[in-house]
């Protein structure tokens, strides 16, 4: 799919704020957008998400999890949603860890 010229919607800021929109790549930046986007956003944001990359591309992401970068139920609901398979050693590195998991 060619996304080269299209750009992310100013919808997502408040989706991706640590980044700046303009300086994000569709393709280079698809595992940050992707799981971001599924950690975050809205019916509308994932509507776009799977209007850009598909499902396959999405599938993708989730299951080969970003160490750290997903909420716990998160994960598990795009897991069940998306019949993925993750090992659990996979799916708990995973997790966003806060300080009282670490007690």
């Amino acid at each position: 799919m060619k996304r080269n010229n299209l750009r992310l919607p100013k919808s997502l800021n408040s989706i991706l704020w640590s980044y700046d929109l303009k300086n994000l790549s569709l393709e280079r930046d698809k595992e940050i957008i992707i799981t971001q986007v599924l950690n975050y956003g809205l019916w509308d944001d994932i509507k776009w998400l799977l209007k850009t990359y598909g499902e396959d591309e999405i599938k993708e992401v989730v299951a080969n999890p970003g160490r750290g970068r997903w909420w716990k139920k998160v994960l598990n609901f795009w897991v069940k949603i998306l019949d993925i398979e993750i090992k659990k050693e996979v799916f708990e590195n995973a997790i966003i860890k806060n300080k009282h998991d670490f007690k």
